[in-house]
C-alpha cells in the first residue's frame, strides 16, 4: 500500500520558518482526539529549522535543516509505549496518543532525534503527527509542504519500491542512517548542511597594479590525487563545497596566465576562508 513520506531539499531552504510557523498555528490551541492535543505556546517546535553559519567574513554561508519526527518505521517510541500509547499506523505516519501516552515521559528520551517534546502542562510527550488528521479527511499534502515557498518540502505519498526508486533517483538520504529506525523524513542535498567548504580570493600584481584575478584554474588534492578543480570568478573568488568537516590535510594548487603558479597546504576542521591569495607575476620574457 501507498504510505506518506516527507523530501526536504535543504539547498532550497532560506530558513523563513513557515513550515514552523504553520505547524504552530495549526496546533496551538486546537485538539485533535485521537490524532493531537494543543500544543504549547511556547517552548515546543513540533517543526523546526536549525541553522549554521559556516566559514568567515566576507565568505560566510548561512544553512538551514528543517527537522520534525521522523515517522521512523522501526521507532523506538512505539518500544518505549505502555498500554499502546504509540501506534504505527499502516500508512507509516506514527501517532502519540494524546490520551493513552500521558504521563509517559520515558518517550521523550526514547526518541534518538530529540522530536518528541515534554508538555508539562498537560504532562503529554507530543511530536508533529503528519497532520495526519487532514490526510484522513482527503487532503494530499501537509500544511508545511503547501506554504513552503520554495518548494523545499514535498509530501510523497508512494509505496515502498517506488520511494525506494526515488531514494535511488534523487540521492536522498536519512538523518542519522546508524540509529537504523528507517525514517519516512528523506532530505535531498543533506551535505550542504552538514559539510565543509573552502574558499579563498585570488589576487596578483602585474605591471605595478593589484587585481582580482579572473579564472585561475584552482585544483583540490586529498593523499595526492586530484578530488576537484574549479576557476576563479571575476572577484578571483573560488570556492569548493561538500568536502568532509576534520577531513585533515587538503592541498590547493593555483594557475593563471602571468603568474608564478602557488600552492597551498589547508588543514581542514570546519568550512575555510583562506583569505587574499596573493600570486607573484611571472617576470616579463627578454627579447
Amino acid at each position: 500500500m501507498k504510505k506518506w513520506n516527507l523530501v526536504i531539499d535543504v539547498k532550497k531552504c532560506f530558513g523563513c520558518e513557515a513550515c514552523a510557523v504553520t505547524c504552530h498555528d495549526e496546533y496551538h490551541d486546537n485538539e485533535f482526539p485521537g490524532y493531537a492535543a494543543s500544543m504549547a505556546k511556547h517552548g515546543q517546535r513540533w517543526i523546526d529549522v536549525l541553522q549554521r553559519e559556516k566559514g568567515r567574513f566576507p565568505m560566510v554561508e548561512v544553512v538551514h535543516l528543517p527537522v520534525t519526527c521522523n515517522h521512523c518505521d522501526d521507532a523506538p517510541c512505539v518500544k518505549a509505549a505502555r498500554d499502546g500509547a504509540v501506534r504505527k499506523r499502516e500508512d507509516g505516519i506514527v501517532i502519540i496518543d494524546p490520551v493513552k501516552a500521558k504521563g509517559q515521559r520515558q518517550l521523550v528520551d526514547a526518541c534518538p532525534y530529540g522530536a518528541i517534546h515534554w508538555n508539562g502542562e498537560r504532562q503529554l510527550p507530543q511530536a508533529w503527527p503528519f497532520d495526519a488528521h487532514l490526510l484522513d479527511e482527503g487532503w494530499t499534502r501537509t500544511r508545511a509542504s503547501q506554504v513552503c515557498p520554495t518548494q523545499a518540502i514535498r509530501t510523497v505519498h508512494a509505496d515502498d519500491e517506488e520511494m525506494q526508486r526515488m531514494v535511488a533517483r534523487e540521492g536522498l538520504e536519512v538523518l542519522h542512517p546508524e540509529y537504523k529506525t528507517g525514517p519516512r523524513v528523506y532530505y535531498k542535498n543533506l551535505d550542504h548542511y552538514f559539510n565543509a567548504f573552502v574558499g579563498g580570493t585570488v589576487a596578483g600584481n602585474a605591471g605595478g597594479v593589484t587585481e582580482c584575478v579572473e579564472g585561475a584554474e584552482i585544483v583540490l588534492k586529498r593523499g595526492g590525487l586530484r578530488i576537484a578543480a574549479t576557476r576563479s570568478d571575476a572577484y578571483g573568488d573560488f570556492k569548493f563545497r561538500g568536502l568532509e568537516e576534520g577531513s585533515g590535510g587538503h592541498h590547493i594548487e593555483i594557475a593563471a596566465e602571468r603568474y608564478l603558479d602557488k600552492a597551498i597546504e589547508v588543514d581542514l576542521a570546519s568550512s575555510t576562508y583562506l583569505g587574499t591569495i596573493a600570486l607573484e607575476a611571472r617576470a616579463p620574457r627578454s627579447r
